[in-house]
């Protein structure tokens, strides 16, 4: 399970490093394979999941059939763009240039680590987002039962 925050800063060639802190878990989860693609929900963030966790999500989405727009949509932006990569030597992936353009992902962005999967965010998209507040009238019933 990957949580929490990392500022991150990517090379001239589009690399970040994976923090040291999820290394270990990344290995033992895939083995170092991983995959990059679009948040479909959220502009200005692309998700990286482990090879495993992201064969299921594959495969959930490839069921959905193509004749819906909506299904086509989600299918174009996490199957077709997905990437898989491979950590280096130095714990390093190359963030693929096309989705680093498309999500406004330049040298600083932030890494989250969102239980099954990683989020990285442009740095002006993920601040504009943890500026937001969540409205009373966006509270669903099953944040309503939280004990925050």
């Amino acid at each position: 399970m990957f949580q929490g925050e990392t500022a991150i800063t990517l090379d001239d060639k589009g690399r970040l490093a994976l923090p040291t802190a999820y290394r270990e878990a990344v290995m033992r989860a895939c083995a170092n394979r991983l995959v990059f693609t679009y948040n479909p929900f959220e502009p200005g963030c692309l998700w990286l999941f482990p090879h495993p966790e992201w064969e299921a999500v594959r495969d959930q989405v490839n069921a959905l059939s193509s004749v819906k727009r909506v299904h086509r949509d989600l299918q174009l932006k996490l199957i077709g763009a997905a990437a898989t990569v491979e950590l280096d030597g130095n714990a390093r992936v190359l963030v693929p240039a096309s989705q680093r353009n498309a999500a406004g992902i330049e040298k600083k962005a932030v890494l989250l680590g969102m239980n099954t999967k990683f989020e990285l965010w442009s740095e002006q998209a993920h601040l504009n987002k943890i500026r937001q507040s969540i409205g009373e009238h966006e509270l669903s019933d099953e944040m309503l039962d939280l004990k925050l």
